[in-house]
């Protein structure tokens, strides 16, 4: 069985949406892309470096779409985008689009039947960057397996959340954390099982 590991930067608040840049993602009106540029340091880029290791991908339309405009011609930075299998859920793309055709070991799937479907073949383990609405769909069917934070010391207010209404409830085991110079937590947590509830006080 494959792992799934969502990997995400995100506001004290929750927020996902645009960190990459100003016009990365306008929907709902949302004016603060590029929300994480404040934040690089050295720490940081050596985490994110670590992440770009080989592995295959699921993502969503959008995510999908914005990245095969951009990586098949900058695959020197990270060639394992380009080298691994990417799986971009959707209902209307098909397998002869051409988005999917110019973008090597791109394939579509269309429901979350098919995704668990994947996670249970062979193969390399599956990470999940950006794909905000995809996200929302594995956490409210339990399929994520890992998540890799950076949680930025910023509130936005207003935008694409990683957990939102759905999100089943779940233990995770911190695998490990640090704090970078410039103050974002970054962590690594495991899916551990069912979430304990007790009593607190005399």
């Amino acid at each position: 069985m494959r792992k799934i590991t969502v990997l995400s930067m995100i506001t004290l608040d929750g927020v996902m949406q645009a960190p990459g840049g100003p016009k990365e993602d306008l929907s709902g009106g949302f004016e603060w892309g590029g929300w994480v540029a404040p934040y690089s340091d050295e720490v940081y880029n050596q985490v994110v470096q670590k992440e770009l290791e080989p592995a295959d991908y699921l993502l969503g339309r959008k995510t999908f779409e914005m990245w095969a405009g951009y990586w098949p011609e900058h695959g020197d930075f990270w060639p394992a985008i380009n080298d691994g299998k990417k799986y971009v859920l959707s209902r209307s793309l098909d397998e002869s689009d051409p988005l999917v055709t110019g973008w090597k070991n791109s394939a579509v799937i269309k429901n979350v039947d098919d995704i668990r479907k994947l996670k249970n073949t062979d193969g390399a383990d599956i990470h999940v960057w950006g794909s905000s609405e995809l996200v929302q769909v594995l956490l409210k069917n339990d399929l994520v397996d890992e998540l890799r934070l950076k949680i930025h010391p910023l509130t936005l207010g207003q935008g694409k959340k990683l957990f939102d209404e759905g999100t089943v409830p779940a233990a995770f085991t911190v695998i490990e954390s640090i704090v970078t110079p410039s103050g974002v937590i970054i962590v690594h947590c495991k899916r551990a099982g069912e979430v304990k509830t007790g009593t607190v006080g005399a």
